[in-house]
């Protein structure tokens, strides 16, 4: 009998062992996730940001910060709504990405409104928010679809939010619209009027990068564009055109010969 009720408790102990152990395994998966979760937020949220957020939200800029819609190597987007109403996008640049750093300075260096930026990380990501700031300006007050930009304060630029209540329109690489060929067309008058009245290359124009909002394309992300004076300006461009013909040729559009686009735009103002 107490041999019996010996391998009973024995049982009994390896059951408590086994729970505890997996209880334990567990906590630790916890810690784990909430530590990775905790350097996301750091990085993102430093000091210097949470200081500039708080100051924005002081100026009656943003009332209202919610939750993350879209996350990137070198940004993160948040949504938010000003004393307005009016919806906002958030865009925080990390300014912890020495990656980052190397991808930006091809597109700083050459450009004529940069050249006195210090090369330290956090100057030169204050500089490329400044950079796309200026650059959707530009491109706004020309015409061209873009997010309307509202101010730039260090690693943070407040935009319109393209979308509705909380949900970002989809980009150009997830959605087919009804009509390819005007949404097409219309990039491409984009393209001209960016380059012959704004003085600009978008210089990463692709699907990617380009929202369709009631079947209209809206052009984001221009934090790379560069001057037509940009020793790179040249070949940007016959990238973006090259990039649009191989996405819209995808979908059925009978698209311009590239050599005939590339002179529409810089020289020859008409139609096709």
């Amino acid at each position: 009998m107490s041999i019996e009720t010996s391998e009973e408790d024995g049982k009994k102990i390896e059951k408590k062992l086994l729970f505890k152990e997996k209880a334990y395994e567990k906590s630790q998966r916890m810690k784990i996730k909430r530590s990775e979760e905790y350097e996301v937020l750091e990085e993102v949220f430093d000091k210097p940001t949470l200081m500039t957020i708080y100051h924005l939200m002081n100026k009656g800029v943003i009332d209202r910060f919610f939750g993350a819609v879209k996350s990137g190597k070198e940004a993160k987007i948040y949504r938010a709504i000003s004393p307005k109403g009016e919806e906002l996008a958030v865009k925080i640049y990390l300014t912890v990405s020495a990656e980052f750093k190397k991808g930006m300075l091809p597109y700083i260096e050459g450009d004529a409104r940069f050249g006195k930026v210090r090369r330290d990380t956090r100057s030169l990501i204050y500089a490329w928010a400044l950079k796309e700031f200026k650059n959707l300006k530009k491109a706004y007050e020309v015409g061209v679809r873009v997010p309307k930009p509202y101010v730039v304060e260090k690693n943070v630029l407040v935009v319109e939010f393209i979308g509705e209540d909380g949900i970002p329109a989809p980009l150009l690489k997830e959605y087919v619209p009804k009509q390819p060929e005007k949404v097409y067309e219309k990039i491409l008058d984009y393209v001209k009027t960016l380059y012959r009245k704004g003085g600009l290359v978008h210089g990463d124009l692709s699907e990617y990068n380009i929202m369709v909002k009631d079947e209209e394309p809206v052009i984001f992300d221009v934090s790379q564009a560069v001057l037509l004076s940009h020793p790179l300006a040249d070949q940007l461009l016959r990238r973006d055109i090259a990039n649009l013909n191989r996405f819209f040729s995808k979908l059925k559009v009978k698209v311009k010969p590239e050599d005939e686009i590339y002179i529409w735009v810089t020289k020859d103002g008409s139609k096709f």
